[in-house]
């Protein structure tokens, strides 16, 4: 009749979980102290014969100084004891029913609930897996709530029990804590950082890293803290907590553009950008910058040298040339009565198209016709009406003088006297030609109304630069830097005098317009249009 009632006291049992007590023993500053019990009004379980079947034992008030607690005359009795003390983490209840505990047993259960940041045990017993004259074990069910972690950790395990001077202990091990101790075994708690930025690129990712967009985006950074319990030596994840999603703010930044472009100035010596558009959209998808003068390659004003060949081209097309004008492209040319003009290595090609002309940056052949064709402030009109060389709202900057002199207005031609730019400006410039239309490049899904209006080209005008533009990197100047085939473009040597000159590539292929800007780079050819052909076989 006992033997039934305290299987069915057992049964019953409430599955008691005291968070309060594990929050104070698993404390950092806890150390392997056994834990302090703060007195007060408790009530004393006495299992006797008298209890009704199937209610919870009652008993007296605990006196000040309490009556021993008899020692568990059945196996039942020593697992039940066993359960509700390790539940209320009364560690030196639980050593007094193990046989032979370990000097370490509080330290064990101490260490373990704090380096995995237990916050609450809750334990239940189950059947009687065997029970004789001299042994018992029981099955019970385990389940751990820890920080971090919005689910449970449950396990499964045995208490073995021993018959020793006439009283029932518990037979410890270190996997009585957790199966995956046996053996030796341990179970760590893992950390791993998820990047968690406030923007992501357009496809909702986070920017690559070292994307060298930082003063051009905001939010880049941003992590977040997922732990896991993992099983040593197997390694198996017995818990993971679920990784948040990605929620931040989409640009219109491209992640393997910005990613290509990032990692065509590694190892370019001195400063420069890159800058890439949706030719389409003129939406910015990438913008890498190592100047380190604020957002300079949106903003920062430099000349642009023969880069700006493409606008004075469009201006001489409006004026009436076509790609197969023949023109002169001597070595030297003197504006009457004004300013010389050589070729780069004082190359002199004899009489060749317009379009050979563009492709090999014949600076006389450009300084004689725009001094011909170009004046009354043509030039300056072409630049400012049609590829936003003015003052304007939105994110590029460009500049143009009228050229009031024939010396001003020739050497504005080659990119160079009052005619300055940023690599943005001049991505614009290729992205016009490109789609026959200019507009401003924008880093919003809806472009500010407050934005110039798109300006389109003639159809001829855009055709001829397209034209013009892949002789460049097909027989001209870009011919030797290995760019992939499609690419159109046109180089750029920016003489400077503060030192060496600067190197520009700016182009298109397929749906991406690019500028490429070294400050004191040098040649445009020899150092600009390598990077840019890094970026385009990226891409």
């Amino acid at each position: 009749m006992r033997r039934k009632r305290l299987l069915a006291l057992i049964g019953t049992a409430v599955t008691i979980v005291v968070v309060s007590v594990y929050g104070l023993l698993t404390a950092p500053d806890a150390g392997r102290a056994a834990p302090t019990r703060t007195p007060g009004p408790t009530r004393e379980i006495t299992l006797t014969d008298e209890e009704p079947p199937g209610q919870a034992p009652t008993g007296p008030l605990v006196s000040p100084t309490p009556t021993p607690t008899p020692a568990p005359a059945t196996p039942e009795e020593a697992a039940a004891r066993y359960v509700e003390a390790w539940q209320e983490m009364n560690l030196t209840a639980m050593a007094a029913l193990v046989a032979d505990p370990p000097a370490d047993f509080a330290g064990r259960h101490l260490d373990f609930d704090r380096d995995l940041r237990v916050s609450s045990l809750s334990l239940t017993l189950g059947e009687t897996l065997r029970e004789d004259a001299a042994t018992a074990e029981f099955a019970f069910h385990g389940v751990r709530r820890m920080e971090g972690f919005d689910d449970p950790w449950e396990f499964a395990s045995a208490l073995h029990l021993t018959r020793r001077d006439d009283t029932w202990k518990v037979l410890w091990t270190p996997e009585t804590m957790h199966p995956s101790l046996r053996d030796g075994g341990s179970v760590q708690r893992t950390e791993t950082a998820f990047r968690r930025p406030a923007t992501l690129t357009r496809e909702g990712e986070p920017f690559p890293r070292h994307s060298r967009a930082e003063r051009y985006v905001s939010g880049l950074e941003g992590t977040v803290t997922v732990p896991a319990l993992v099983e040593r030596p197997s390694g198996r994840e017995l818990l993971a907590a679920p990784v948040p999603p990605l929620n931040g703010r989409r640009s219109t930044i491209s992640r393997p553009v910005q990613a290509a472009a990032a990692r065509a100035l590694d190892g370019v010596g001195g400063p420069a950008a890159i800058v890439a558009l949706d030719v389409r959209s003129r939406q910015v998808l990438a913008v890498a910058d190592t100047l380190d003068e604020g957002q300079a390659a949106f903003t920062g004003l430099y000349p642009p040298g023969s880069t700006f060949k493409i606008v004075t081209a469009a201006a001489l097309l409006r004026a009436g040339l076509t790609p197969d004008t023949p023109l002169p492209c001597p070595a030297a040319y003197t504006v009457p009565n004004g300013k010389s003009f050589s070729n780069d290595g004082g190359a002199d090609h004899g009489t060749v198209t317009l379009t050979a002309a563009f492709a090999f940056s014949c600076n006389t052949t450009f300084a004689q016709q725009t001094y011909e064709r170009l004046g009354g402030g043509r030039l300056a009109a072409e630049a400012a009406d049609r590829f936003g060389f003015r003052v304007k709202p939105g994110l590029s900057t460009c500049r143009i003088g009228r050229g009031e002199t024939q010396d001003e207005l020739t050497t504005d031609a080659i990119g160079q006297n009052s005619v300055l730019a940023s690599p943005l400006c001049m991505a614009e410039v290729a992205a016009a030609a490109a789609s026959g239309v200019w507009q401003p490049a924008v880093m919003t899904d809806r472009p500010d109304p407050g934005l110039p209006a798109a300006v389109p080209l003639d159809d001829g005008v855009a055709a001829a630069l397209r034209t013009m533009m892949a002789a460049v990197v097909t027989e001209g100047t870009a011919a030797r830097a290995g760019l992939p085939p499609g690419t159109a473009g046109k180089t750029g040597t920016a003489e400077v005098g503060d030192g060496a000159s600067h190197a520009w590539f700016v182009g298109y292929r397929d749906s991406v317009a690019f500028a490429v800007f070294v400050r004191h780079g040098g040649g445009g050819g020899a150092v600009a249009a390598p990077i840019a052909a890094r970026f385009l076989k990226a891409l």
